[in-house]
């Protein structure tokens, strides 16, 4: 809608009546200054007083593209969704993978056994105790004068399990303590290092601690090594843990009396 006038008047707001305007000037080509218009109309009319080159920029219709609005990436985001995706499924089948081939292992021989550096015989050469109370049955590792580590399987037929305890049997603390004890037996009980189980005793325990109950079916595995021997006096000082399944179930420090002076 256009709204005309063609005599000029203050109430229109302008300063300056068009006829006052000089002949040339574009003004005088509009028929009221305060034309509305829509469309076609408007965009003609108001052309004539832009220059050549804004008003083509202006009539020729504005394109926005996506991409202007998009974040830019180093790579295009497709191959980086692609490689993506392909990176989890190589570590999925990776996985998989593994799993098939642990799973086409029976479960007998997933599993290795512990060594035999020194048998139940050899054991009785050297310790003084039989059953009821040896309470070792393999060395699995050994230096002579340094430290062994050596393995118990805890049975149910074990003879402390009728009375320790009838509903819940549980190998009593002191029997790890004395297994552990046997260890160290191991030690110095050695030509090597010149022991004689004739003049060996247990002397004393300090800082002893079990951290889980031991039951029948564990096998306990128990390392001793050689903190400090004193040959004037035949005491020797020794550090004992005592594990089940890689976990800590007991341990402490034992002096050992070795009799030699």
């Amino acid at each position: 809608r256009c709204v005309e006038s063609s005599s000029w008047s203050p109430a229109h707001g302008n300063t300056i009546p068009p006829t006052s305007l000089p002949p040339s000037h574009p003004l005088r080509t509009l028929r009221s200054p305060l034309c509305i218009s829509r469309g076609k109309k408007m965009a003609a009319a108001s052309s004539s007083l832009l220059s050549p080159t804004l008003s083509h920029s202006l009539n020729k219709p504005r394109r926005f593209s996506p991409s202007g609005l998009s974040l830019s990436f180093s790579v295009p985001r497709s191959l980086s969704l692609q490689s993506y995706h392909r990176s989890n499924s190589v570590t999925c089948c990776s996985l998989n993978g593994g799993d098939n081939t642990s799973q086409d292992i029976p479960i007998e021989n997933r599993y290795p056994a512990f060594p035999t550096v020194m048998d139940i015989n050899q054991i009785r050469e050297i310790l003084p105790h039989r059953f009821p109370f040896l309470l070792v049955d393999r060395v699995i590792e050994y230096n002579p004068g340094v430290s062994a580590v050596a393995i118990k399987n805890v049975t149910i037929n074990d003879n402390f399990f009728p009375g320790h305890f009838p509903e819940r049997p549980i190998m009593p603390g002191v029997l790890m303590v004395e297994a552990m004890a046997q260890v160290g037996g191991l030690v110095m009980l050695q030509p090597e290092v010149g022991g004689s189980r004739e003049n060996f005793f247990f002397a004393g325990i300090d800082k002893v601690r079990f951290r889980k109950p031991v039951i029948a079916g564990d096998t306990l595995v128990m390392r001793m090594t050689l903190v400090k021997l004193q040959k004037r006096f035949g005491i020797a000082k020794m550090e004992g843990k005592a594990y089940v399944g890689g976990e800590v179930v007991c341990e402490g420090e034992f002096l050992m009396a070795t009799g030699s002076g």
